[in-house]
């Protein structure tokens, strides 16, 4: 075979392109080479069957009571939508763990604080778990500015007769916040006859309930078409109701030594002005930290006091 001379001439002259040239289709044939003998990735196929991982998380719905009432008044469970609403909140409520302990513990400080007072007024034992609902028995603020364990907004707190200003604000003491609450619901029953249409009102007002039963022509709660938060609402109160009446049912296990003891503590009676209340704590043998745990409706650093009105104090003992 003859090669064009002036061609191999070129090549001749130029060693380096002869070079790389060689390199190239080395690692050209390499490559192949290396691709050919790889094994083949395995195909993924997902486990249709969640019984064969034991690591897979196992949730089981919680058991739905038989029967159910708010305040003595039955919960119509044979009615496929009541059922489900309830079953929603359920499913909902039971799974939240750790805020149910950390509620559960709390219950054992305020619940006798707060069944008495329901007590006597005679509103209904399961209000209480009303309380728990709007604020988990917690010193809480909502976005609307709502306050304390029964979540009174300013007007309507004042309305029910507690004081609320730059320096005092009963919103945040339980028994007070708790004796309004109870002032409202026997304003709210006397308007509905229907402890249940006076819990859901608490929710949407008794103006906007009103209104609602008035379109609507019907009188029982859970015939009502309402704005979604007040068709949840007793549905909540009575998924917590069901949890907390029986938690080993629902998987907490509280020994009592795991609960919150209630405050103990003395009362002072003060009509004057205070002008620094961390020194008062200190006269009395404390300091403004626990003066504030224990007496949280004190809003400011002194306490004015211009009308010399009476106001009872909390001392930790």
């Amino acid at each position: 075979m003859r090669i064009n001379s002036s061609l191999m001439k070129t090549i001749l002259n130029k060693p380096l392109l002869v070079f790389l040239s060689g390199c190239l289709l080395s690692l050209f044939i390499a490559a192949i080479g290396y691709a050919t003998l790889q094994p083949k990735a395995p195909e993924f196929k997902p486990n249709t069957n969640i019984t064969d991982s034991v690591n897979f998380l196992k949730v089981a719905p919680p058991i739905f009571p038989k029967e159910a009432n708010f305040a003595g008044e039955k919960v119509p469970l044979e009615i496929p939508d009541v059922r489900e609403r309830l079953d929603r909140e359920l499913l909902i409520n039971a799974y939240y763990q750790g805020s149910n302990l950390y509620n559960m513990k709390l219950a054992a400080r305020w619940l006798p604080v707060i069944e008495p007072i329901l007590q006597k007024n005679g509103i209904p034992d399961d209000f209480k778990y009303l309380c728990l609902a709007e604020s988990g028995y917690q010193q809480v603020v909502s976005k609307s500015n709502a306050v304390g364990f029964w979540q009174f907004l300013a007007e309507t707190g004042k309305r029910f007769g507690l004081e609320i200003n730059d320096e005092v604000d009963e919103r945040y003491q339980v028994e007070k916040a708790t004796e309004a609450a109870c002032r409202y619901f026997i304003a709210a029953d006397s308007q509905f006859g229907s402890w249940t249409l006076v819990a859901a009102s608490y929710n949407c007002g008794t103006a906007g309930l009103a209104k609602f039963m008035n379109a609507q022509q019907q009188k029982n709660y859970y015939d009502l078409y309402l704005p979604d938060e007040t068709m949840r609402y007793v549905f909540r109160i009575l998924a917590l109701k069901e949890i907390y009446t029986h938690p080993k049912r629902y998987g907490f296990l509280l020994a009592s030594s795991d609960l919150y003891p209630t405050f103990a503590y003395k009362t002072v009676d003060v009509s004057d002005p205070i002008e620094d209340l961390a020194q008062f704590a200190i006269d009395q043998g404390t300091t403004y930290k626990m003066l504030k745990v224990y007496n949280p409706w004190l809003r400011a650093k002194q306490l004015k006091n211009l009308k010399h009105k009476t106001y009872s104090i909390k001392i930790p003992t």
